[in-house]
């Protein structure tokens, strides 16, 4: 985070985790394909943010799954 803060404008907001990442959030997007993202909670997730919304741009879940649970998801490039 600290290197990030060098190259990024202020009024980031940063935090630890994915979960504190999503609490109250509209939407969570998922930029990365990065191992500790491919096991959230998602049941944890969706009890915290403010709308079920997850948009991913990695194709990490499976629609029917994500739907399954609870969100609305949009993964880009699917159908």
């Amino acid at each position: 985070m600290e290197e990030a803060k060098q190259y990024l404008p202020d009024g980031i907001e940063y935090v630890e985790d994915s979960y504190a990442a999503c609490k109250d959030a509209d939407a969570v997007v998922l930029l990365t394909e990065w191992n500790q993202y491919r096991a959230l909670n998602l049941e944890k997730i969706k009890e915290i943010m403010k709308e079920p919304v997850f948009i991913d741009l990695r194709n990490v879940y499976e629609p029917e799954s994500m739907k399954k649970a609870g969100f609305r998801y949009c993964g880009v490039g699917r159908k």
